[in-house]
């Protein structure tokens, strides 16, 4: 199959300005031009959870296999239940779990049964024990009123019919999930391989945590932001440290990565001024894109993808500060990755919640703050700020529980007014 080229993509925008691309065109051009790795690979189900998996899982078998009852109780004839008329029926025997009553209940007639048994021949309704009197061994009274013919049945197949999809690809499998390949009787599980992912810090002001901080440097926190952020995403990480702001180590880190990783995430080295090279270097190995989004933070970001000795990786150069690395990541390599990896990803859900208090907002770009979610002594929930939003602030977003997100249109934001959060919780 031949891959459409960034070119080509980006062409099929109307107005394409790489100096003013909004949010959502650049992860609609980012959505398009990603396309998912091929390789499978088949694991045991207890270690496939957090995995994409790679077919739909049809089901072979009806769950549950047979009618049973919902309830502890007593299977009954529901043509045997009149309007206001108590009711006693002969006990003709027992039923429990994993067993089958093997005789035939007639007229006035019910069985002693157990949860999850298979209902007796003749039987499609369960009154619960508890709403029955002056039971014994050998019969009891239903009074009027207390079931309806068919309650407390659980229908063969109503769960999983045979034939019918269990699971769909794409879906990244959740605890729930493997126990419902387990009640399939399935041992293995087909999965996406998991997705390898590079990534490096560019600066010679950067240092790594355990060296020496020289005057005018820092320490390096973008790696260990994005190496947990990795994580959570179920990807088999590379991390290949910093690299200085020296052409020959940079295309080196760059050949190394797309070697080694099917995408490339680096941090630094992608706005105007000090490292143009950086970006010359990027270019010179594929196809890039360098946009300036109209966003806050996180406004310069490179995406295209790269080639070294036959082998190419997506490449996404995120800016140096550590929020904008942080906000650049959730809302646009996220999502890409999850596509890459074979995942059906679907948008991050939002909810509408009240401010606790005003928003500066500009018009003209969006906007992710750091916002805490919280319920009111009346328990309503709202939102408010965590302090300074400065994108170098990263203290701002270990003290938030979400991000607030500011509509590109959008201007001030009055107290109390509606606005869309999304929580941090799985995402980051």
């Amino acid at each position: 199959m031949t891959l459409p080229s960034l070119n080509d993509i980006v062409s099929c925008i109307s107005g394409y300005d790489p100096h003013a691309m909004t949010v959502e065109r650049a992860q609609a051009v980012i959505r398009e031009f990603i396309h998912p790795i091929e390789a499978v690979e088949k694991l045991p189900i207890r270690s496939a959870l957090s995995r994409v998996l790679a077919q739909d899982i049809v089901s072979r078998i009806d769950v549950p296999a047979h009618d049973n009852s919902a309830m502890d109780g007593y299977a009954l004839r529901g043509e045997d239940l009149a309007e206001g008329r108590e009711l006693r029926l002969q006990i003709i025997g027992e039923v429990h779990a994993g067993d089958r009553f093997t005789g035939q209940v007639g007229p006035g007639q019910c069985v002693r049964i157990m949860t999850g048994a298979p209902m007796p021949a003749g039987c499609d309704t369960v009154i619960p024990q508890e709403l029955t009197v002056d039971a014994d061994q050998s019969a009891v009274t239903v009074p009027p009123g207390r079931v309806r013919a068919g309650d407390n049945r659980r229908l063969r197949g109503e769960d999983l019919a045979l034939g019918s999809v269990a699971l769909p690809r794409g879906r990244i499998l959740r605890p729930s999930d493997i126990g419902l390949l387990a009640s399939l009787g399935l041992a293995e599980a087909p999965v996406q391989r998991r997705l390898r992912v590079a990534f490096f810090s560019t600066g010679d002001e950067l240092r790594s945590v355990g060296e020496p901080l020289d005057e005018g440097c820092v320490y390096d926190s973008n790696r260990y932001t994005l190496h947990g952020m990795l994580t959570r995403l179920g990807c088999e990480v590379l991390d290949m440290g910093v690299v200085p702001d020296d052409p020959a180590a940079l295309e080196a880190a760059f050949r190394s990565a797309c070697e080694e990783a099917d995408a490339v995430i680096t941090s630094g080295g992608v706005s105007v001024g000090a490292a143009d090279y950086t970006k010359q270097i990027m270019a010179s190995l594929g196809e890039m894109a360098f946009w300036k989004i109209a966003m806050r933070p996180g406004r310069p970001l490179a995406f295209g993808r790269i080639r070294s000795r036959g082998r190419e990786a997506y490449l996404f150069g995120l800016p140096g500060n550590p929020v904008a690395v942080t906000v650049s990541f959730s809302f646009f390599v996220r999502d890409a990755l999850l596509r890459l990896a074979g995942a059906e990803a679907k948008p991050l859900p939002r909810l509408r919640v009240k401010t606790a208090t005003a928003i500066r907002k500009k018009a003209g770009r969006t906007e992710y703050q750091r916002g805490i979610l919280a319920p009111d002594d009346s328990g309503n929930w709202s939102v408010r700020l965590t302090g300074m939003q400065g994108s170098g602030i990263l203290r701002s977003m270990s003290d938030a529980n979400c991000i607030i997100e500011l509509e590109h249109d959008r201007g001030d934001v009055a107290a109390g007014e509606e606005v869309a959060v999304v929580l941090f919780d799985g995402l980051v």
